[in-house]
């Protein structure tokens, strides 16, 4: 009988793809074909982890697969939990597109603002009272 190594396994070919920019996440949609030529859809996550500015980005990723004979049923489950979030909630509104620069100055202010409000302390209290 022939070894088989998990490195030499082929990755399936992906044969259509779509991806939804959506805030800080990444979502692909891969339609793939199995072995038996059979396709099945790979919905994959992908979201940039914190690090250090001299690190290179890191990414993770969260994956599931989901094969055709499951379509319907994962479609009718989707469609159900939309709709009783939409009923708590009401209307959904649409994201607004993620642009980094607008996010770094958000963070600046709240940072700011946070150290506005701290109370200070030590030495320089009774000086800097207001």
């Amino acid at each position: 009988m022939q070894e088989r190594r998990f490195e030499d396994r082929k990755e399936p070919e992906i044969v259509y793809s779509h991806s939804v920019k959506a805030g800080k996440r990444i979502y692909y949609l891969d339609v793939k074909k199995a072995r038996n030529e059979d396709l099945y859809l790979c919905i994959t996550e992908s979201k940039r982890k914190a690090g250090g500015e001299d690190e290179a980005p890191q990414f993770e990723k969260h994956k599931v697969f989901l094969y055709k004979e499951d379509f319907a049923h994962f479609m009718e489950g989707l469609q159900d939990v939309i709709g009783y979030i939409k009923g708590q909630v009401g209307n959904i509104e649409e994201r607004v597109p993620y642009q980094p620069e607008q996010a770094e100055e958000e963070t600046a202010e709240v940072e700011k603002e946070a150290e506005e409000e701290k109370p200070r302390r030590g030495l320089f209290r009774r000086f800097t009272k207001g």
